[in-house]
Formats: C-alpha cells, structure tokens, sequence
C-alpha cells in the first residue's frame, strides 16, 4: 500500500506539464493577437510621433 503511493505521488508528469505550458502559451498569443489587432493604429500614430519628434 505505502509504495503504490510513493509511485503515485512521484510518476511522471512531464507530459501533462508541457501541455498545460503550450495552453497558456496559445492563450498568451491569442491575447497578444487580439491586443495588436484593437490598440494598432494607436501604438503606431505613438510611434509616429515619437519618430517625428526625433
């Protein structure tokens, strides 16, 4: 009994893991997508001015 628990607190998870990092990743992406996608024109007029200004 005590070592079936051992083996299932100390398995291997790595997989799981790696999958959970690829999901927020994407979500990180998708966000960053959707952020250029509504705040573009305005980071770039930002931009424009900052490089005339110089």
């Amino acid at each position: 009994m005590f070592n079936a628990l051992i083996s299932l607190i100390t398995r291997d998870e790595e997989g799981q893991g790696l999958a959970e990092y690829a999901l927020i990743l994407a979500l990180i992406a998708i966000v960053a997508i959707i952020a250029l996608i509504f705040l573009g024109n305005q980071v770039s007029q930002i931009l424009s001015t900052v490089g005339n200004s110089i």
